[in-house]
């Protein structure tokens, strides 16, 4: 039975041995490197990911992970390729084609048809003298000196490297394309790095007859009915055009009351605040929350021009909208 000690060793030696194999990477980003990036770029089509087995694997990973950050891709299962499945792959695409061996011959058995076809190919390949690196139009070296697998059976090393070097083409892309924060929260909708990017206050927003309001001449105890009606916590203060001109608060109420001021007899005009803090409706979301943690306050007026009145976010609103 293995003790602790040497189940301990076990994974530092396989994390180890596949350290060492990323490093190796580092010399191989060369000019073959470069050559697949300025293919992609120049293609109008898509990158098309094959691999068979644990290469399969890595090659959905290596799919999604361009698709979602610029690039267009799909990944196709080589099999299903040679049954029908290559009618999707056209002249405007590229093939990236996964293989450790190079000779995996659900992928050499593509080969001719994507000559014919016209389709360029890029592979990550193992071994630089065979059949696929030879029929390359770009080969991505990923060759390990040693599978962290004590066997020397389960893909290991090799199907690390191969994805190191997928994520390394990948984001020589993005940054190639100018992706931009922006664009990959369109891809992640309903992530919460999406929604964060996404959702504007705006979309958030109470308008209309949601916003508590009163007039100047507003007496103080009708305000305070319309601040328990609508549940904001305050009131807006409007002129006879609608213009907005200060704000009455819960904050404000204690102050009335620590005066000894007589609520009965009291216009809203006389202790309303023209101090508060207001953001565009075209802000996104998030810096809503962050203006309201930074001034601790719960509730904001949105204003798209003074003094008009656009608007009003509560804090739980962003909440609810999930982008705190």
């Amino acid at each position: 039975m293995n003790t602790d000690s040497s189940l301990i060793n076990s994974a530092l030696r396989t994390i180890e041995i596949e350290k060492d194999a990323v490093n190796e990477l580092l010399s191989r980003i060369d000019a073959e490197f470069e050559n697949a990036c300025r293919l992609i770029l120049e293609s109008t089509g898509r990158v098309v990911v094959t691999g068979m087995g644990k290469s399969g694997h890595i090659g959905k990973k290596i799919a999604a992970t361009l698709a979602s950050t610029g690039t267009t891709a799909m990944y196709v299962h080589p099999a299903e390729a040679s049954h029908g499945d290559i009618g999707m792959i056209t002249s405007d695409d590229v093939m990236l084609a996964i293989s450790n061996s190079g000779t995996t011959e659900e992928i050499t058995t593509l080969l001719p048809v994507l000559k014919r076809k016209g389709v360029p190919l890029i592979t990550m390949t193992g071994d630089k003298q065979s059949e696929l690196a030879a029929a390359a139009t770009c080969n991505l070296d990923v060759n390990v000196i040693e599978e962290a697998c004590p066997l020397g059976l389960a893909p290991t090393s090799s199907t690390t490297v191969a994805l190191v070097m997928g994520d390394a083409l990948a984001m020589a892309l993005l940054e190639a394309r100018g992706f931009t924060r922006d664009d990959f929260a369109v891809s992640h909708p309903g992530g919460q790095l999406g929604r964060r990017l996404l959702v504007k206050v705006k979309d958030v927003m109470h308008t209309g007859a949601e916003i508590p309001r009163v007039t100047a001449e507003t007496a103080l105890t009708d305000a305070l009915l319309e601040m328990s009606e609508k549940g904001f916590g305050l009131t807006m203060v409007v002129d006879d055009s609608g213009q907005l001109i200060g704000v009455f608060t819960d904050g404000d109420l204690r102050r009335v009351i620590d005066s000894g001021r007589d609520i009965q007899e009291t216009r809203i005009k006389d202790v309303m605040s023209s101090n508060y803090k207001f953001i565009g409706s075209s802000a996104l979301a998030v810096e809503a929350a962050k203006l309201m943690q930074d001034s601790n306050v719960y509730v904001l007026i949105v204003q798209d021009e003074q003094p008009q009145l656009t608007g009003i976010v509560k804090m739980h609103d962003l909440l609810q909208a999930n982008v705190v």
